[in-house]
């Protein structure tokens, strides 16, 4: 398991995405999977960086695990912001023109569709999202 605790800033974004590539390229993950995690990335962190702490900053943790037979990463998200479970928001109704749907939601959607599992725990004053991909 590695893990880096970093302030949640959009900036930090690149950092984040860096950090879980490193150990994805160690895996020898597919560029396919790898860009469909770090689009991930950039929704879950970026969300954190611009609701939880706001309008302050604060600190997140991302840790990433290896699980084999099958091959897959977990990516774990940890803040101490406002509890807020982005998997109970309705999921948007893509078959609308997009000046017909409300507006938010539509990256989480699309990391509940690329992901093979997605969940989210409110813990010890934490908010805990999880991703797994099978690679």
């Amino acid at each position: 398991m590695k893990e880096l605790t970093i302030e949640a800033t959009v900036e930090n974004i690149e950092t984040v995405t860096d950090f879980v590539n490193e150990q994805l390229e160690a895996l020898d993950c597919s560029m396919k999977v790898q860009m469909q995690i770090d689009i991930a990335i950039d929704e879950l962190f970026g969300n954190i960086a611009m609701y939880a702490y706001n309008p302050e900053t604060g600190p997140a943790t991302v840790r990433v695990e290896v699980e084999k037979d099958p091959l897959a990463v977990i990516i774990t998200f940890i803040d101490n912001g406002k509890p807020y479970d982005p998997l109970s928001v309705e999921d948007p109704d893509v078959t609308l023109a997009a000046e017909e749907r409300k507006e938010g939601g539509l990256g989480v959607f699309l990391v509940k569709k690329t992901m093979d599992n997605v969940t989210y725990e409110y813990k010890d004053g934490q908010n805990i999202l999880r991703i797994k991909k099978k690679i």
